[in-house]
């Protein structure tokens, strides 16, 4: 598997990463990796794009937990019911002595509805970028 992007998530800490969602109905897409060892994930949504905002003072939309996605990549889905900043967070806070590189594709697919169709007859997705912040 090839993937977009990596981060290295510090010992003893997280790293957050911020899509915001504009319609209701957009699918948030992941897929990861963990290098030598398993790493924390969920999905948390907050107000506004920028505020910074630890896990406890988010909505929680995708159970934390962690995964050993250092032998087997992981992958999943959430339909977004409403407009907000949707947070993936890898989560490493639990270990006290090795850093965790991540490697990861994000894609946010709009509502059907706001899909234009192409030639062949397929509907065009649209990826973001995101942004990232690091914090315990």
């Amino acid at each position: 598997m090839e993937y977009e992007q990596c981060t290295t998530v510090s010992r003893g800490s997280s790293q957050q990463l911020d899509y915001e969602i504009l319609f209701p109905g957009c699918v948030l897409r992941w897929q990861f990796a963990s290098e030598g060892a398993d790493i924390g994930f969920g999905v948390f949504v907050k107000a506004k794009k920028g505020e910074k905002k630890k896990a406890a003072q988010m909505e929680e939309v995708v159970l934390s937990q962690r995964y050993n996605t250092h032998l087997v990549p992981e992958d999943g889905s959430l339909t977004c019911e409403r407009p907000g900043v949707y947070v993936l967070r890898f989560d490493n806070t639990y270990s006290m002595f090795q850093a965790k590189r991540i490697s990861f594709t994000v894609e946010v697919l709009l509502p059907e509805r706001l899909q234009s169709p192409q030639r062949n007859g397929s509907s065009k997705n649209t990826t973001v970028q995101a942004e990232g912040n690091s914090q315990s």
